[in-house]
């Protein structure tokens, strides 16, 4: 007997070597999948039963539940489930005879606790909310209203300003205006501060909200690209729901306090933060604006225990000048995504053992990628089950034509491990589509149709991953951030990532320009020199020199007092690449890339010239 237990002990302790030797993140995975799974299954039932509850019903019965816990913390003013509550039901009473079932609203707020009465509000009454971006104006605000078929706008008093130009025009169309003040600012503008406090604050009828299909369309937020005009991602409550356990799966609770700095008509913010403290039951700490001088403080302050982040914020922080005591605070987590390996590394090394994750997925898609296991660069991990639940390939794409690479057959092809390939994400059932409202031409433009087989349907994330044998998946690129030069490929990351590592650079922003008589686009980079330091041209030179190769390095380096940054804190290039090199029609300081002096050397319009009439040649 004794020498079957034995030999039962070493057969246990073989397969556990075994499995930390050539399956070190089993557990991990499997921990991971059991919520994915029992999230989903969630969902699946109320797919089938037709009795689906919304964000927003889980909202009303967390304020059954704990009507007295702080729901929302906003510039030091608590609010608790029970009043959000109750606010909300006024906004659903003043609207209640002013809108029908399945009519759409838009909302153009800064963040503030009205902006989730409202939202919560219009919800009750069974609308869709359009979220509306702040920082739009005129043409790009009418064009908001029209492809959302809008009929009525709320919005902050802060903001009234800014519809100034436009107010003619959407009251022309029939746009009802209401303002979050208590008296009506302007002919055609409704108060509607002064109607909630005369409202009921008892709940309108649960039926006006009820929803049985989970595709049925509850937000339209719009997409912050980088030009032309806003598109509007339709969001189901699928998504909706699907978002808001995202703290969960990553092993929140309750009991976390939340750092929301992010704008609310951002789906990171108002699906993510807003759905997933609700789903738990927690506390969300909001703030109008992010602020890298305050953020600590406030984390210290409210005791916040998980933050959320997007683009560079991250990089922010780690700019702020060092004090004592960085690693005192009650953060464990923060749940994001953009977040770049340099950053990572010196976020941790400068404030603690933060577990970030990383959370892969654009507003309107149908694939997500979650990092649970926290391996820095990473934007997401795989594995033979998640494979089998959500189908996504990585596809070759041609540079040059801008397009996937196909067979002879027509048919896209598949990139080896490791190898970087554009993401594609099986659009069927069980990961729809929505698209974009108004424009069946802009959702069919992210459809990629006969990729492996006829008659199948793919979406296009316009970004280029790659997967290596550890099944972690890393982001490279966004199609048409990375650029050719003489025949090769250079991703913009990860040369933003190795500029990044010289001292004396803050921030950097690394694109491609047009040169007359060249192929491809030449490497230009954009930096922000650090306060205390200057630009060292020569130290840049031989940095570049020993860390990238010939192709990738940038020929041309701009100095800028700051990066022009999307709302959602994501570098801007567009008009960087517009603007070019020439030192006549740029004002900052430019240097260019001399072999001859090893050296970044100021651009002068003489060598401008002698680049642009081919006189000098580029390496």
């Amino acid at each position: 007997m004794w020498s079957w237990i034995a030999a039962l002990l070493a057969g246990i302790l073989s397969a556990h070597l075994a499995q930390r030797l050539w399956f070190p993140y089993f557990w991990k995975d499997a921990l991971f999948l059991t919520r994915v799974i029992r999230y989903g299954a969630r969902l699946e039932i109320y797919k089938r039963t037709s009795r689906v509850v919304t964000v927003v019903d889980r909202f009303v019965q967390q304020a059954q539940r704990i009507p007295d816990k702080a729901f929302l913390i906003y510039e030091g003013v608590t609010y608790t489930y029970g009043e959000l509550e109750e606010r909300s039901n006024r906004v659903a009473r003043v609207f209640k005879d002013a809108v029908k079932k399945g009519d759409t609203v838009a909302l153009l707020m800064s963040n503030e606790p009205d902006f989730l009465s409202v939202w919560f509000g219009l919800c009750k009454l069974g609308c869709a909310v359009a979220f509306l971006n702040t920082n739009i104006r005129s043409r790009s605000l009418l064009h908001c209203f029209r492809c959302c078929g809008a009929e009525l706008l709320v919005v902050g008093a802060d903001l009234l300003e800014t519809l100034e130009d436009i107010l003619p025009s959407l009251q022309q169309d029939g746009i009802t205006v209401w303002c979050m003040r208590r008296d009506s600012p302007r002919p055609g503008v409704h108060s509607l501060l002064d109607q909630m406090q005369k409202a009921s604050r008892e709940p309108v009828p649960a039926e006006r909200r009820s929803v049985r299909c989970l595709r049925t369309p509850t937000l339209y937020i719009f997409t912050s690209g980088t030009t032309g005009l806003p598109k509007a991602a339709v969001i189901t409550h699928l998504q909706a729901l699907k978002a808001a356990g995202g703290f969960w799966v990553y092993g929140a609770t309750g009991s976390d306090v939340i750092y929301t700095p992010l704008p609310l008509y951002h789906s990171a913010a108002s699906l993510v933060g807003i759905g997933g403290t609700i789903e738990l039951g927690a506390t969300c700490v909001l703030k109008k604006k992010f602020s890298a001088s305050q953020f600590w403080h406030d984390c210290r302050k409210h005791n916040v225990t998980i933050f959320q982040y997007i683009g560079e914020l991250c990089r922010y922080l780690c700019n702020q000048p060092m004090v004592e005591n960085e690693k005192d605070h009650r953060v464990h987590m923060g749940v994001g995504n953009g977040l770049r390996q340099d950053v990572w590394r010196e976020f941790l090394r400068r404030f603690g053992d933060i577990r970030m994750c990383e959370i892969y997925g654009s507003t309107e898609g149908n694939l997500c990628f979650m990092n649970h296991i926290g391996k820095i660069g990473a934007v997401g991990r795989s594995n033979f089950f998640y494979k089998l639940i959500f189908k996504y390939d990585l596809v070759k794409y041609d540079l040059v034509r801008e397009e996937p690479v196909r067979d002879h057959s027509g048919f896209c092809q598949h990139v080896q491990k490791g190898e970087t390939g554009l993401l594609l994400s099986k659009i069927c059932s069980q990961s729809p589509f929505f698209g974009y409202a108004g424009s069946k031409q802009l959702t069919e433009k992210k459809i990629l149709r006969d990729v492996f087989v006829k008659g199948d349907a793919y979406f296009n994330t316009g970004d280029l991953m790659a997967e290596d044998e550890d099944d972690f998946i890393c982001f490279r690129d966004r199609v048409g951030d990375t650029f050719r030069w003489k025949g090769e490929n250079v991703a913009t990351t990860e040369v933003t990532e190795i500029l990044g590592l010289v001292d004396f650079i803050q921030e950097a922003n690394v694109y491609g320009v047009q040169v007359p008589g060249n192929e491809g686009r030449a490497g230009m980079a954009a930096v922000i020199v650090r306060p205390e330091c200057r630009f060292d041209g020569k130290k840049l030179f031989s940095h570049v020199l020993r860390e990238l190769p010939s192709y990738a390095r940038p020929l041309f380096i701009r100095l800028q007092e700051s990066l022009e940054m999307t709302s959602t804190f994501k570098q801007q290039k567009f008009s960087l690449v517009e603007s070019g090199f020439d030192p006549c029609s740029i004002s900052e300081p430019l240097f260019f890339l001399d072999y001859t002096e090893k050296s970044y050397i100021p651009l002068t319009s003489s060598i401008y010239d002698s680049i642009v009439s081919g006189q000098k040649k580029l390496s």
